[in-house]
């Protein structure tokens, strides 16, 4: 009988370090399973990230003295200066441009001859540079456009007479009229000189051109004397 129980031990004992080593295989394979399947700290495997943003358009600037005088049938020319900050390409525009300017789009450039019609002030003239998204403006300005026609004028003198056609003494000097015009033949605009005492006199606001004039005496009861002789003058 003792033999018979301690064999039986021995079985037990091996059986029971049989499902001991069993069980913490088992339960190996078990958290082995659980990590593979359920970390919740784990790191994605491709993190989002977020877009990159853009820097805000920032506006041309554009500069410039316009000439505010200009003359008739000379040539008028004001180009503005333009930089945009981010390189974008400029585009111009006006307002109020004077009917005889011309203005370019893709420069700025305002240029123009006015013709001598085009004489006044042209007011309210603005440009402005774009660069398609934000603006920047030059203005308002005026120009005044005023005549460049030049004038001249002419100092006439003479010696007044003392006798008449007939060699008698000349008594009733009244005065003298001066005659003069463009063509030698054509004597149309007249001046009268009321004081025989005056001797000489200066006809001025003389258009370029080549003048004709010519001086008489006349008396008391209106006889005048022959004229005398053509003199010219040329105004440039």
């Amino acid at each position: 009988m003792s033999i018979i129980t301690a064999r039986t031990r021995a079985l037990a004992l091996t059986f029971l370090i049989s499902l001991s080593l069993t069980a913490c295989f088992d339960s190996g394979n078990k958290r082995a399973e659980g990590s593979a399947g359920t970390d919740p700290v784990a790191a994605p495997a491709n993190p989002t990230t977020s877009p990159p943003t853009s820097a805000p358009n920032r506006a041309p600037t554009i500069s410039g003295t316009p000439l505010i005088a200009a003359k008739t049938n000379q040539a008028y020319t004001f180009q503005p200066t333009a930089v945009d900050p981010d390189g974008d390409t400029i585009t111009f525009n006006v307002s109020n441009k004077p009917a005889w300017a011309s203005f370019d789009t893709k420069t700025g450039k305002l240029a123009g001859t006015p013709s001598s019609s085009s004489t006044g002030k042209f007011s309210g003239i603005t440009i402005v540079a774009s660069d398609g998204k934000n603006n920047s403006q030059l203005g308002p300005f005026d120009i005044t456009v005023s005549s460049t026609t030049a004038t001249g004028s002419a100092t006439l003198s003479w010696q007044p007479p003392t006798e008449n056609a007939d060699g008698s003494p000349l008594t009733n000097l009244a005065g003298y009229v001066i005659r003069y015009g463009t063509r030698s033949d054509a004597l149309t605009v007249e001046v009268t000189i009321s004081n025989p005492g005056i001797t000489s006199s200066m006809i001025e606001s003389l258009t370029p051109a080549t003048w004709y004039f010519t001086v008489s005496a006349y008396t008391s009861t209106g006889v005048e004397s022959m004229p005398s002789v053509v003199g010219s003058k040329t105004v440039t």
